[in-house]
């Protein structure tokens, strides 16, 4: 009986490692990951804020099951990710200056503008706007280009609860993930746990603030270009 409890255990535990990637083995095998997101997976993976779980945002049942995984309500929208930020363009209607863009993405801050046809209508169906992320994170920016679409975005953990600066914070989620980019601790700051900046920026020359963000102070500093509704808010 023990024995058999002991395979279960090992067995368990060779499956889990054989789905946990480091960053830099992650960066070796960017046609697998994009192979497993192709066929409908979800993975976790790090970003310059807290960890997150994503899938190709085009996918139906794989954003269904990012909802399933994290106990979420499917009437909370989900972001993007994106590889630079020309993309955005492609996937929302910005009314912001390249230079402006450039001067905050890659960053710990997720836009928000109004979303164009060409956005998959399998995400966020009842949603007029859309939330676009570059996280300043070699991966994610890589992983992006290297899909060459959008990827949904949203936090690791169960829905409402803390979000996860390891792995380990969000290990009853492991085996239902296809796969985990472990990124090490994140931070070590619990502050971090706030996750990027929301911006709304849909209507043109204003915006709200939707979530502070854990890097919001730095994000005020930032210099961005004259006469655009950003470098009035950072002024």
């Amino acid at each position: 009986m023990r024995f058999n409890i002991f395979l279960k255990t090992r067995s368990f535990f060779t499956k889990m490692n054989n789905k946990i990637l480091t960053v830099d083995e992650a960066l070796n095998n960017l046609d697998r990951i994009k192979n497993i997101l192709k066929s409908g997976g979800v993975i976790a993976v790090p970003t310059d804020t807290i960890y997150g779980v994503a899938c190709l945002a085009c996918n139906k049942n794989s954003l269904d099951k990012i909802y399933r995984i994290k106990g979420r309500s499917n009437t909370k929208p989900l972001a993007i990710s994106v590889g630079k930020s020309e993309d955005l363009d492609k996937w929302s209607w910005v009314n912001l200056s390249i230079s402006s863009l450039q001067s905050l993405l890659p960053g710990p801050v997720t836009l928000v503008f109004d979303r164009k046809p060409t956005l998959p209508v399998e995400l966020n169906p009842n949603t007029k706007s859309i939330g676009i992320r570059i996280p300043n994170y070699k991966f994610m920016i890589d992983l992006a280009q290297h899909c060459d679409e959008p990827i949904a975005l949203t936090s690791a953990n169960i829905s409402n609860e803390p979000s996860s600066l390891s792995i380990n914070e969000f290990e009853s989620l492991w085996e239902d993930l296809d796969l985990i980019i472990d990124g090490g601790q994140l931070s070590s700051n619990e502050v971090a746990k706030a996750g990027s900046t929301v911006i709304d920026l849909t209507e043109k020359g204003t915006y709200h603030i939707i979530r502070n963000g854990s890097h919001y102070d730095n994000i005020i500093k930032m210099t961005t270009v004259s006469n655009d509704v950003i470098s009035a808010f950072f002024s």
